[in-house]
């Protein structure tokens, strides 16, 4: 069983997405931290996350234990990860990686549950449930300053919403695949939803093609 969680940043898909998973005991793999692990890797060489060879470098080192490193949390690892995921080669890196995940989840796990930007268009194009988590891009800025300011991470409201802005405008415009629902995945708006109404959402949808 394999359930593609899409969407973009701040929209509560990675909440939504690790209680899908431990609902149905599923293995779960937040996507997103993959390239900030190369983002970060490469900002941590002193190099730029835009630099081709740099970042595919970095690609092809990661190691599983690089995604447990806390400054991935950061915005300037999530501005890095943005900029190396629009590179061709270093998704092409990273795909076979995230395909053995979701074909064989670790321990032997009944299912998996994937959350980024194009899991159900272009990792797992077959996933068995595919929904879209979005939300209004000021609503996601509230939510990600409010992270920001709970991590005493400094934050300005105007500049976090930019910086949303900024990102959406580079993940829907990448030629390397585009931010994007598919074509047979539901769309839920979290705009106005707490978690547990995101979660009720998802879980009537999923239950209807399990059943």
């Amino acid at each position: 069983m394999i359930v593609a969680v899409d969407g973009p940043a701040a929209s509560g898909k990675g909440t939504l997405a690790r209680r899908i998973a431990a609902h149905f005991q599923y293995a779960y793999l937040d996507t997103g931290k993959i390239y900030r692990a190369v983002g970060q890797s490469v900002l941590t060489a002193g190099r730029d996350p835009e630099n081709l060879e740099a970042a595919l470098q970095a690609a092809r080192a990661l190691d599983v234990k690089d995604l447990a490193n806390p400054e991935l949390s950061s915005d300037t690892a999530a501005v890095a990860a943005s900029k190396v995921a629009a590179l061709e080669p270093v998704r092409a890196a990273l795909l076979g990686f995230q395909k053995e995940f979701a074909a064989s989840p670790p321990e032997g796990m009944a299912g998996a549950v994937l959350d980024g930007r194009d899991i159900g268009t272009v990792i797992c194009p077959d996933a068995h449930v595919k929904l879209f988590v979005t939300a209004d891009v000021e609503e996601r800025a509230r939510r990600r300053h409010k992270e920001l300011l709970d991590n005493g991470e400094a934050s300005i409201y105007s500049r976090v919403l930019q910086a949303l802005k900024d990102r959406d405008a580079r993940d829907s415009n990448r030629s390397a695949a585009p931010l994007k629902a598919a074509s047979d995945a539901i769309v839920i708006d979290t705009t106005a939803m707490n978690p547990d109404e995101a979660f009720a959402t998802a879980l009537g949808f999923i239950q209807k093609h399990t059943d």
